[in-house]
């Protein structure tokens, strides 16, 4: 028999990342939490137990990310499900809801436009803070939907209509927002990276958007305007060599006051402004 002590002890000296997360897939597969592992270091796993962690570390070793495996990733204090349908929520795009709840909106009911919530986090981030806002969070994928309205149902938020919608198309025409905000795929196609750090596990049309990873950008950019009250803003995530080309297109698109911020690595991360007609 294998105690947790001498599992734990075997996966150290696996590869850097796998022996990280070991602890938390061994927790996860016997429904504790980490603290219960050295709590109890000589207890042993049943035999169904042992053979579904020792599957699930061989999916870690070969580069499946943590989130897909447990099932779940932190976003925003947020406990959110995720599935290889949707992106896995980062924490640098806890910026972009940072610096949406800090916009100078008066309205107490600010109508907020999601575009490509994926597993809803962003959304399901300002409407926790706002229970007052109004949000519509939307999707071309009608199982990313799904989930984030799993998600929504999970925490008892209900103030988010979930539209299935590439961009803007499949929504109202008369619809007007206080603030539009998007963490659009924006990685070129050809892109190294790609092949990098979980990302091959992740849906490749949530990632890429054509040779410079603008074309996404550039439509809700574009289109936006249409969208926006007098006086609203639009906050788009983007990589952190676009910030120039990011800002020269919402410059074409008439918006003001538009800024970059950086993420915590001092790194180009989102882009702002505002829309005045």
């Amino acid at each position: 028999m294998n105690s947790i002590r001498e599992l734990l002890a075997a996966a150290a000296q696996l590869p850097a990342d796998t022996a990280t997360d070991a602890p938390l897939l061994l927790a996860h597969t016997l429904d504790k939490d980490r603290s219960w592992l050295y709590a109890w270091p000589e207890h042993c796993p049943a035999p169904e137990q042992l053979e579904h962690y020792q599957a699930l570390l061989r999916r870690r070793l070969h580069g499946e990310p943590l989130a897909y495996l447990t099932g779940h990733k932190e976003f925003w204090s947020l406990q959110l499900r995720v599935t290889p349908d949707t992106l896995i929520p980062r924490p640098e795009t806890e910026l972009l809801v940072e610096t949406a709840l800090a916009l100078p909106v008066k309205s107490t009911r600010a109508q907020v436009l999601d575009l490509g919530t994926g597993s809803g986090a962003i959304a399901l981030a300002l409407a926790s803070e706002r229970p007052g806002w109004q949000l519509t969070a939307t999707d071309i994928s009608k199982k990313a939907l799904a989930l984030a309205a799993q998600n929504a149902a999970q925490h008892s938020i209900h103030n988010i209509c979930f539209v299935c919608s590439p961009w803007f198309q499949g929504l109202e025409a008369d619809l007007r927002c206080h603030i539009i905000l998007s963490n659009p795929p924006y990685v070129a196609e050809d892109d190294p990276h790609l092949q990098q750090d979980g990302l091959p596990h992740e849906p490749i049309s949530a990632l890429t958007a054509g040779a410079d990873g603008l074309q996404d950008l550039r439509t809700i950019i574009g289109n936006a305007p249409g969208f926006l009250q007098p006086g609203g803003w639009l906050l788009v995530e983007h990589g952190m060599d676009q910030g120039t080309a990011v800002r020269q297109l919402f410059g074409l698109a008439g918006f003001r006051r538009i800024e970059t911020r950086q993420d915590l690595e001092y790194r180009d991360r989102i882009t702002l402004g505002c829309y005045s007609r």
